[in-house]
Formats: structure tokens, C-alpha cells, sequence
């Protein structure tokens, strides 16, 4: 299964850092999502990513940028909801149903189905599908390889987000909730292999 990793909505010392490790490690795309920054907070965040790194990183606003530091991707929400003229890179969606699920994906690359378990940062988010309701999408077509499951991922459910379909994972709390600062990274990323043990 695919991981992919979505930004604290704040900004963190070290979390570029921490995100290039992550990519070495194993994670298959970034995903800078600092809702309401300034366009320069987020241009100076791009930064302290090399270029090599680039490729695998995925916008979520400030669109302009992508073109600016040759990212690797657009993320589509009801806040952007078109990717940018002539963009050729990898388009992904945020979808909160089954319907938008179906909607959607024949115009992007993958897209996020949330809140699929309880959430871990936004506290009473609760999971918005029984089990049963997931394994019929499956059944449809609906759930497959290019949907990847959002809200309350860890270690201890991917196995559940493999038999319910997914084509992978995006974490969001079960990483941030672990950083604060640069002398977490150590902790998080033995965290991280463990999850991307458990994706295998």
C-alpha cells in the first residue's frame, strides 16, 4: 500500500527535515497543507527542500508555486477545486463520500476518502462509513487502488484499510501528534517504520 504524509496545519521547527527522511525512508509523496499560510511562509517551507525532493511534493494552496519550485503535484479541495492551466503533474482530491469517490475519479490520480476511522487530530471527527458500506464500494469498483483511506490512520488499522480495499493511506496524527520539535524526529521515524512494516 501507498503512504502518503499530510503536513501539521501549523508550522513546526524541523518538519522539512523530518518530511525528506520520511521520503528516504520509504513514504511516497508529501503533502503541504498549511491552510490560511501566507504565500512566502509556504515558499520559504518549499525551500528548505531540495530539489531532488520536489518531485514528491504535493500543494494543497498557493498553486502558483507548483510552477515556482517544480513540485510534483496539486491537491483539489473545495478551496481550489481546479488544478492550474496546462498542469501535467499528479492531481489528487479530497472526497467526504462514496458519491464524490465515484464522482471524482476519473479526473485524478488518487484521491483521499475521510474520515474513514475516528480522527486523531480533530477531536469528535468521527468515522463516517461502517465497515460494511467500505467493503460494498470495494465490491463496486468504487474503493480500489487509487483511493487511499484519510482520518485516524495507524499502524494499528492499515491492516483494516488494506481489507476494506484502499490503494493506501494518508497520515496526518498518528505523525504530527508525535512532533513538536527537531529532537522528535528520531522517535517519529522508528514510528514510521513500523507503519510502513505494517503497509507491506
Amino acid at each position: 500500500m501507498k503512504l502518503i504524509v499530510i503536513t501539521a496545519p501549523e508550522f513546526l521547527p524541523g518538519e522539512a527535515e523530518l518530511m525528506q527522511a520520511m521520503l528516504d525512508r520509504g513514504v511516497d509523496r508529501v503533502h503541504l497543507r498549511k491552510p490560511g499560510c501566507p504565500a512566502a511562509e509556504l515558499a520559504a517551507l518549499i525551500e528548505r527542500f531540495p530539489s531532488a525532493y520536489r518531485p514528491c511534493i504535493t500543494l494543497h494552496d498557493h498553486f502558483p508555486l507548483q510552477q515556482a519550485y517544480r513540485l510534483g503535484g496539486v491537491h483539489l479541495n473545495g478551496r481550489n477545486p481546479l488544478p492550474p492551466a496546462a498542469f501535467r503533474g499528479t492531481v489528487s482530491r479530497s472526497c467526504h463520500s462514496l458519491e464524490e469517490v465515484a464522482a471524482h475519479r476519473t479526473t485524478a490520480d488518487y484521491l483521499f476518502l475521510s474520515p474513514v476511522f475516528d480522527s486523531i487530530s480533530k477531536e469528535g471527527y468521527r468515522a463516517a462509513f461502517p465497515p460494511e458500506a467500505l467493503h460494498a464500494a470495494a465490491t463496486a469498483g468504487i474503493i480500489d487502488g487509487k483511493v487511499m483511506a484519510l482520518g485516524g490512520v495507524s499502524a494499528r488499522n492499515l491492516p483494516e484499510v488494506r481489507d476494506f480495499g484502499f490503494g493506501g493511506a494518508a497520515l496526518l496524527g498518528d505523525i504530527w501528534s508525535r512532533f513538536r520539535t527537531s529532537a522528535d524526529t528520531d522517535s517519529v521515524l522508528r514510528h514510521l517504520d513500523r507503519l510502513l512494516q505494517a503497509a507491506r
